[in-house]
């Protein structure tokens, strides 16, 4: 069933659907995922943090593709029309198309990723805080 409703609803109708919840494949990955960050000692999963909210912070290139390309292309426009439209072939609906895809799956890549990156942070930040919970107790 297709829906606008994104990820975060696919997976609570998925989950709905299920008898055993544990079973699902997302909440596995997810659980295979938090283990694995929960074998680094505290000062590592530290620095771990560090990078993944670089990652999340650079991954600005593909919003700078794709507000600098139209300008780019409006600098240009004379010549860039001169080539596309004088011709008198296909070749401005081909250059237009090939845009057009690759603005969508530089932009879907970017979105897919900041999505990532912002999940890895939050299995993170939840393995520390409880981490210095955990110390709060001991002492």
């Amino acid at each position: 069933m297709f829906s606008f409703r994104g990820d975060a609803h696919k997976v609570y109708l998925k989950l709905r659907n299920q008898t055993d919840v544990k079973q699902n494949k997302d909440l596995q990955e997810t659980a295979r995922i938090k283990a694995f960050y929960e074998t680094f000692a505290s000062e590592t999963l530290q620095l771990v943090y560090y990078r993944m909210i670089k990652e999340q912070s650079g991954m600005g290139i593909i919003p700078i593709f794709v507000t600098a390309v139209p300008w780019l292309l409006f600098l240009f426009s004379e010549k860039i029309q001169h080539v596309l439209f004088d011709n008198g072939g296909m070749i401005w609906a081909i250059f237009i198309l090939v845009y057009l895809i690759a603005l969508t799956i530089s932009t879907v890549f970017h979105f897919k990723e900041r999505a990532w990156a912002a999940f890895h942070i939050e299995i993170i930040k939840d393995i520390l805080d409880s981490r210095k919970g955990n110390e709060g107790i001991k002492e």
